[in-house]
């Protein structure tokens, strides 16, 4: 495919995935607009870089569809002057949009496979990737004013949530009894508040499952 064919894939994602679906922040619809992201997907798999739905990457992870990153960003009202935190940030995708829309974007990766795919398309934007336990956060980089966690997870741990800033947000997507739910959490005078908005598919990530409780058998 030409790259003519790319830039016509990446207007009609806006045109009828983006604006469709409540995606309304023009910030956020140039950003998406812009992101060739077929370039952060596997070679094989460029074809359908726009599809909406959940795109294989190396290592069982996967890319969520266009709609949730839309959404999430797009209900974190950010402002440009953010230091932001991505994590998960498999192909590197979410945190090159994220560059566009923030001041400042650090990349965290578990997989050294994809960390070393994502470095190399993310340096050349000023953003450093980071490799390390998902869940863990990058509590050395903290405090952050954005972070997105880039999947979905079953809870967001305290140890992320401590690394917000006061009046920082937290974006993600929450597995709830089967269904995923996209939500911002806001931590402001010591507490802590997450707030679930659309339903939507996203790529699930690892490291973030609630722990199970204890019963006899």
């Amino acid at each position: 495919m030409s790259e003519a064919d790319y830039h016509e894939m990446r207007r009609a994602m806006v045109a009828s995935q983006l604006r469709t679906t409540g995606v309304n922040d023009p910030r956020v619809l140039a950003a998406m607009g812009e992101v060739a992201r077929e370039t952060f997907v596997p070679a094989a798999r460029r074809a359908g870089a726009y599809a909406e739905t959940l795109l294989p990457l190396a290592e069982g992870r996967a890319l969520s569809p266009p709609m949730a990153l839309g959404l999430l960003l797009t209900e974190a009202r950010l402002t440009g002057t953010e230091r932001a935190l991505v994590i998960g940030a498999g192909s590197g995708y979410a945190a090159a949009v994220l560059a566009r829309l923030v001041a400042e974007v650090v990349a965290l990766e578990i997989s050294p496979t994809l960390a070393g795919e994502a470095r190399d398309l993310l340096a050349p934007l000023g953003i450093a990737l980071i490799e390390g336990p998902l869940e863990a956060g990058y509590p050395a980089g903290a405090p952050f004013d954005f972070i997105l966690i880039d999947g979905a997870i079953q809870e967001s741990p305290q140890a992320i949530v401590d690394q917000l800033a006061d009046g920082g947000r937290i974006a993600f997507a929450l597995l709830d009894r089967g269904i995923t739910r996209l939500a911002i959490g806001r931590a402001a005078g010591g507490g802590f508040g997450v707030t679930t908005f659309a339903d939507a598919s996203a790529a699930p990530l690892p490291g973030f499952a609630r722990a199970r409780a204890f019963s006899f058998s």
